[in-house]
């Protein structure tokens, strides 16, 4: 006979509780995987620090910046994600 799951959680709980059957170890974390954008950063971060010198309309925004790349380096990855979080940096002193 197959329980349910909610029998089974219900039974898994009871023995942990009743009989102090050891708990499993906790997972493993995976190590952070690279981002497809990382040979691009440096180019990137060049387009940002160029904007701080050029007038607001002029500015490149993140559609603008992942066209370049695919342009000029052939680079295909998600761009916007990581121009919002160096953006605020870099216009930090």
């Amino acid at each position: 006979m197959q329980r349910s799951k909610v029998e089974l959680f219900a039974a898994i709980r009871r023995d942990s509780r009743i009989e102090g059957l050891p708990v499993p170890k906790p997972r493993k974390k995976q190590p952070p995987r690279r981002s497809r954008l990382d040979p691009f950063k440096s180019a990137v971060d060049a387009m940002l620090r160029a904007d701080l010198d050029a007038p607001r309309k002029q500015r490149h925004t993140a559609r603008r910046i992942f066209d370049r790349l695919v342009a000029e380096h052939e680079m295909y990855a998600t761009v916007p994600d990581y121009v919002g979080r160096r953006r605020a940096e870099v216009r930090r002193p």
